[in-house]
């Protein structure tokens, strides 16, 4: 089915408040000027038509009944007389309903008059009855006409024309349209400069609104814009100045008891990431100490004793990552020297492929060394747990890739691979802290759930960003981090299987 053409052409009323008033303004004052001019013109015109019908009524028949003694009389030796009429003052004498005479004065002469068969017949059926009544004659125009009736039985008609009250009132049409045309555009023009400084407050408040809204509310210290001045609570735009000064005051208070919330959950977690590396260091000496004793050591003690090696390690290395986290969260600056990062990435690959042959890896660098600002030992654990994700995530056989590259200005590393995807419930939370992966992703080992979480905080102490695209078989992380210089060529790239 075809559309309308005229679908996008509809026209749409105006959306902003400020043009809305100014279009209101205008059109009141176009009502409100049609209306005055449409009144004064039908006064004008009702009043000079009034005047016309006075003149008929004081002229009454004489100019046609004249008419009628000078066909009576056709041997006087004067002209005819016309009694004093005004110009252009029309007669006409009926009897029986035929017009038997017609004339009008010209130059104080009354000059015969040719009357079509519709101008009869329109004079015929005018009702003589004194009043005045308008009439369109083929040869003279509009007139205003009076019938009534002669001593003979006739009827005498007596006419004044139209055309002065229609110039008069077609001037006044004129001068109306001008003056009302340039009051609506002053009005137009002068209106919307004062709707604009009159909405002026409303401005502020709203450009408060959108400062509030552009602040990123979700974690770390919030600075609430100033409150907005025009608070009169005589006005309208004053009483939503206070409500939002209100809210902002209620927002900023919870920010702030929020701020102060997430400082001593980040206090907490680093005293108590710092105060355990203690005590957890000293069970895993003891543990290995125990191990070292030369004498016999019955199994089940040593299956116990490695045992609790093995889960000391883990927690040192759970503590050393809550540590690490919370003095991101902290804001604690990273050193800042050149990192090679292509370097990086071919020593995490290759530890990625001893630790886990049974997977299919993949390199592809950049022909030029990749270098970028930031602290090796932190951009090491980014690549390395990014790799290590993919490894313990995916079943044997799966082939990863790993990629880097400068694209905009960018060092954009990438891990894929080819696995069965991470579910779409777990996607929007994979770098949470302690994000759990569903059976659908399964492991061969477990985790601690803070190698993207860390990942993330690093790259964004680095001023990059951290990104994951999945899908069943195609499985994308992608890191990109300011470069320090940009390769020359970053388009070609060299692979290495």
């Amino acid at each position: 089915m075809r559309r309308p053409l005229t679908r996008g052409l509809s026209w749409r009323p105006p959306r902003t408040l400020r043009t809305r008033l100014t279009a209101g303004l205008v059109v009141l004052l176009a009502v409100a000027s049609l209306a005055v001019g449409l009144t004064t013109v039908f006064a004008l015109e009702g009043f000079l038509v009034r005047r016309l019908d006075q003149q008929l009524t004081a002229a009454g028949g004489r100019f046609p009944a004249s008419l009628e003694h000078d066909e009576r009389h056709p041997d006087v030796d004067n002209a005819p007389d016309t009694r004093g009429q005004s110009d252009r003052t029309f007669g006409a004498r009926l009897l029986r309903g035929t017009t038997t005479d017609a004339a009008v004065v010209r130059d104080q002469t009354d000059a015969a008059v040719p009357l079509t068969g519709a101008d009869q017949r329109v004079l015929a059926g005018l009702a003589v009855d004194g009043d005045g009544h308008s009439v369109r004659l083929s040869a003279l125009g509009g007139y205003r006409v009076v019938a009534v009736h002669g001593d003979d039985g006739d009827v005498l008609v007596t006419g004044l024309p139209l055309r002065p009250v229609e110039e008069t009132v077609h001037r006044l049409e004129l001068v109306e349209s001008v003056v009302f045309g340039s009051a609506l555009l002053a009005t137009g023009v002068a209106g919307a400069l004062w709707v604009r400084l009159s909405l002026r407050p409303l401005r502020r408040v709203t450009t408060t609104a959108a400062g509030v809204a552009e602040l990123p509310l979700a974690s770390g210290e919030v600075a609430m814009p100033p409150p907005v001045p025009d608070t009169d609570p005589r006005t309208e735009v004053g009483q939503v100045g206070t409500a939002l000064n209100r809210m902002l005051g209620h927002v900023g208070d919870a920010l702030a008891r929020r701020q102060a919330s997430e400082e001593r959950l980040r206090h907490f977690a680093a005293d108590a990431s710092h105060e355990l590396r203690t005590p957890v260091a000293s069970v895993r000496g003891h543990a290995e100490l125990a191990l070292r004793h030369p004498g016999p050591v019955p199994d089940d003690v040593r299956s116990a004793l490695e045992r609790i090696q093995a889960e000391s390690e883990r927690m040192s290395t759970l503590v050393d990552d809550l540590l690490l986290l919370a003095r991101l969260d902290a804001g604690r600056p990273l050193a800042r020297r050149p990192v090679d990062l292509t370097r990086l990435v071919l020593d995490a690959t290759g530890d990625a492929r001893a630790a886990g042959p049974d997977h299919r890896w993949r390199l592809e660098l950049a022909e030029e060394p990749v270098t970028v600002l930031g602290d090796e030992h932190r951009l090491q654990q980014v690549v390395g747990n990014l790799l290590t994700n993919a490894r313990t995530h995916t079943p044997p056989g799966t082939r990863v890739t790993v990629r880097l590259a400068v694209a905009e200005g960018d060092a954009e590393l990438t891990v894929a691979d080819d696995g069965p995807g991470v579910p779409d419930a777990l996607q929007s939370e994979v770098f949470e802290r302690f994000a759990r992966a569903d059976p659908g992703r399964s492991r061969a080992a477990g985790g601690t759930g803070l190698g993207l979480a860390i990942a993330q905080a690093v790259v964004a102490a680095h001023g990059g960003t951290i990104t994951l695209t999945s899908g069943p078989g195609a499985t994308v992380f992608r890191a990109r981090l300011p470069c320090r210089t940009a390769a020359s060529d970053p388009g070609r790239t060299g692979r290495m299987g």
